[in-house]
């Protein structure tokens, strides 16, 4: 039985071997923890250049028991359309939607589709149950028996992003605020909400960075060639962060140590979010650092890989941004405008 770096024994050890699919079946999930374990497969396989892709395919089971938040759910669809990071060629979600809840925990590694090896125990897909924060338990079983288990709940599912998958499972808002049709409240340190504001400016300047923060796609991609000679390249113009102050950054306000968390925005679209860079100085978007730089250039106006001044935050009517924290790995985040 395992007890310690469960993350290392069910996902990043096997992958190494004659393998291409991750089936998980348990009782909760979260997309962050969905997004934290793709960004981190893709990183180790080009790390430790293992050339394969793997197919992930996630079934939630405790769905008809109490339902699901709007966040995760939200989540999860995003991660259907988002672009996958590299080595990762399938996501699929899916929640149990019958009469009989699952509660099982069980982690199925296939070379296509036999069985090769597999994990059962405590520990639910969220990262929390994977980190040391709380004490969980996996051990080994028949991966055969076990993707047998697998297929049949399978067919008792829904796929997340389903047409009709609001008739079929009940949602709930993870806090009054995801419930509000009408522009949110402007004050939520009213009832303990924790909250930060995050200048989008330079500290030192006054004005937008030009190869940084919102502009960091702006910057050129040097590269070596292999007869030593150094180029440039041009990056996806879209890559942006939004700057963390070191004092914020050590405060406790944001999980650190690569962690993904959920952001719900006040345009009520969902983002999953984590702190990086050196000295934990940027929060962006891992799955694709574009991610961030399209939704703000959508939100004030401009195209696609566009510049962005100071001039086009203050005609917009906003330079910074406010995150309010719910918990470890829910934030809501508001850009509305002032004007």
């Amino acid at each position: 039985m395992y007890f310690d770096e469960l993350s290392e024994i069910a996902f990043f050890t096997p992958m190494k071997k004659e393998v291409n699919r991750l089936c998980i079946l348990t009782g909760y999930a979260t997309p962050n923890m969905a997004s934290w374990l793709m960004k981190n497969i893709s990183e180790r396989l080009r790390s430790e250049k293992i050339g394969k892709e793997i197919d992930i395919s996630l079934i939630v089971g405790m769905v008809p028991f109490d339902g699901l938040s709007v966040a995760v759910h939200e989540g999860f669809k995003e991660l259907q359309t988002s672009t996958l990071p590299e080595h990762i060629s399938k996501f699929v979600c899916s929640y149990v939607y019958g009469k009989i809840p699952v509660h099982t925990k069980i982690y199925i590694w296939l070379k296509d589709d036999v069985p090769v090896m597999a994990l059962t125990g405590s520990a639910n897909f969220t990262q929390i149950s994977f980190s040391s924060q709380r004490r969980e338990n996996l051990i080994e079983c028949n991966p055969l028996e076990a993707y047998q288990y697998y297929s049949k709940i399978e067919g008792e599912t829904i796929y997340c992003n389903h047409s009709e998958i609001e008739e079929n499972i009940v949602l709930y808002p993870t806090h009054p605020v995801l419930d509000l049709e009408n522009n949110p409240l402007k004050d939520f340190g009213i009832g303990g909400v924790e909250k930060v504001d995050l200048s989008l400016l330079n500290s030192k300047t006054g004005e937008t960075h030009r190869t940084a923060g919102l502009n960091w796609g702006q910057r050129k991609n040097k590269y070596t060639l292999k007869n030593g000679e150094v180029r440039y390249g041009d990056r996806n113009k879209n890559e942006s962060y939004i700057p963390l102050p070191a004092p914020i950054a050590r405060s406790g306000f944001f999980p650190l140590n690569k962690q993904h968390f959920s952001v719900i925005t006040d345009d009520k679209h969902h983002l999953i979010l984590r702190i990086e860079q050196g000295k934990d100085k940027a929060i962006t978007t891992p799955m694709s650092n574009a991610l961030l730089g399209e939704y703000f250039r959508n939100r004030l106006g401009l195209a696609n890989g566009a510049y962005i001044n100071r001039a086009d935050l203050e005609s917009y009517g906003r330079t910074d941004v406010t995150f309010y924290k719910f918990d470890e790995e829910q934030y809501y985040m508001d850009f509305s405008s002032c004007k």
